[in-house]
């Protein structure tokens, strides 16, 4: 027990530092999609680390377009990437053992259900100071107001719009730039962020 809490402390610690294997998954899988010249944009709780605010994270979100996974799947599984069942559209890289859950342009997020945001096509996203792109911060918060709005057990989406608020200094207007549909809901997240706990 002693040693999987020393584990764990050391994986934070390496997670804190970007050198841990969430953060060496996400560079092989960036080099592996280079390669093949398809376009990408991390998501997740890695990009919103890197939009304001860091959280730990234990696998690696992909936004990628459906032709392009199935390039990738032909291309790498069983060569260091394995389903995570079959037809899956997350892989787990074997060399690390973090899973890439790779989001699809087009879909919706959340329950997967239709509605009015979607993820978009991964090289509208523009190139920024990083590698490889990122998405923007107001995709992002977009897509984790879908998500929330539309699965009850993604509470850590709202969990995140709230500390990307704080983090960023949002003003309550930055509602306007995203779609109607989850306005209020930004409204709602953006009021309790300017609570702050007094200890």
């Amino acid at each position: 027990m002693a040693s999987e809490f020393t584990s764990m402390v050391k994986e934070i610690d390496a997670f804190l530092m970007g050198e841990s294997k969430v953060h060496a998954t996400l560079e092989r899988i960036a080099r592996r999609l280079d390669e093949l010249n398809i376009g990408f944009a991390l998501a997740g709780g890695l990009a919103v680390g890197l939009r304001g605010h860091l959280r730990l994270t234990v696998d690696v979100d992909i936004l990628i377009r459906a032709e392009d996974l199935e390039r990738f799947k032909e291309r790498w599984l069983g060569r260091g990437y394995v389903e995570k069942f079959s037809d899956s559209r997350g892989v787990k890289d074997t060399q690390s053992g973090v899973s890439i859950d790779f989001l699809i342009a087009g879909h919706y997020p959340g329950d997967g259900r239709p509605k009015p945001v979607r993820f978009p096509e991964p090289l509208s996203i523009p190139l920024g100071n990083e590698s490889y792109r990122l998405l923007d911060l107001r995709t992002l918060i977009e897509l984790k107001l879908a998500s929330g709005m539309s699965a009850p057990d993604r509470l850590i989406d709202f969990a995140d719009v709230l500390a990307l608020v704080r983090a960023n200094q949002l003003a309550e207007g930055f509602a306007q730039s995203l779609d109607e549909s989850v306005r209020g809901k930004y409204g709602e997240l953006w009021r309790a962020a300017q609570t702050r706990d007094e200890y």
